[in-house]
């Protein structure tokens, strides 16, 4: 029977077995009555039964009507009770929730974020994806992207929500000077950035300005080159919401507004409604914004 008859044949059952009448069941399927006849011809046809004895007081289902009918009302409960299913969990905010983003923001933002908001929202499991290169959300590789980007790709849904902001540093206890001139700093030794964070404005000024023989630590990873810079291999550019955390770390100089970057939170159009996406995004823009003045470099000197 499952290979001759589809949830929309069990629909027309269903309804006329329920109404008794040909009009009616055709009205509340919003078809006419000639539709309905010719569905129900089909269906008897495919089954090689007849369903309804047709008599002047209505259509009254045969004992095979009876049973497809019963079929139809079972599969109509499992539908009903499955889609309340899903939608009580995504009211509730529960299931799986997917997040790429990279080391150093993953570090000290995003991971005490995701702790805060699990308390709020416990029955939701979280996978964070550390990549410096973005994961693709259409392919469902990730259901949120939290990047450090000036040009967030079109497809995606989202908003700017803080600027990151970048300062040099050095070992706090090399007794470096806080503030010195360029020359000064190009003539020590340098930690900098490879592989895919080569593209980083701080990495294009360091390989410009500094002598190539001068750059003695490279890393694809920036908690990598915090931990470089905290062993004295050499001094560096860091966002300033990862070395002010750091104790052992020191700014050398002011925030350089030409090595920023915008930090954008971002999903997939078709998911951005999800309850658990919707309510990560939600809670994750509003505790990235308590937090805007430690990424954007605003602490006391």
């Amino acid at each position: 029977m499952g290979d001759r008859l589809s949830w929309d044949d069990l629909r027309v059952v269903k309804a006329i077995g329920e109404y008794g009448s040909l009009a009616a069941a055709a009205a509340s399927l919003g078809v006419n009555n000639s539709t309905m006849f010719r569905r129900l011809s089909q269906i008897e046809d495919a089954l090689k039964v007849v369903l309804f004895d047709r008599r002047r007081s209505g259509y009254i289902a045969t004992h095979a009507g009876t049973e497809v009918i019963a079929l139809a009302r079972n599969i109509e409960l499992e539908i009903i009770g499955v889609s309340t299913r899903i939608s009580d969990r995504e009211a509730g905010h529960a299931g799986d929730l997917r997040i790429t983003t990279s080391d150093s923001l993953a570090y000290n933002l995003i991971v005490p974020i995701v702790a805060a908001f699990r308390t709020e929202s416990p029955g939701i499991r979280v996978e964070v994806l550390i990549a410096n290169n973005p994961f693709n959300l259409a392919r469902g590789e990730s259901d949120i992207a939290i990047r450090a980007t000036s040009e967030p790709p079109e497809n995606l849904f989202g908003r700017k929500v803080a600027t990151i902001a970048w300062a040099m540093y050095g070992r706090r206890y090399d007794g470096y000077e806080e503030h010195h001139d360029g020359k000064e700093a190009v003539s020590r030794h340098w930690t900098s950035y490879s592989g895919s964070l080569s593209r980083l404005r701080a990495a294009k000024w360091i390989e410009q300005a500094v002598p190539f023989e001068n750059i003695v630590y490279r890393s694809d990873s920036v908690v990598s080159i915090a931990a470089a810079i905290e062993a004295g291999i050499g001094i560096g550019y860091l966002p300033c919401m990862l070395g002010d955390i750091n104790k052992n770390l020191k700014r050398l100089g002011n925030v350089e507004p030409d090595l920023s970057d915008e930090l954008w939170v971002l999903t997939h159009p078709d998911i951005r409604r999800s309850g658990r996406v919707y309510a990560f995004t939600v809670f994750c823009n509003e505790a990235i914004a308590k937090q805007r003045s430690l990424i954007e470099g605003e602490v006391p000197r």
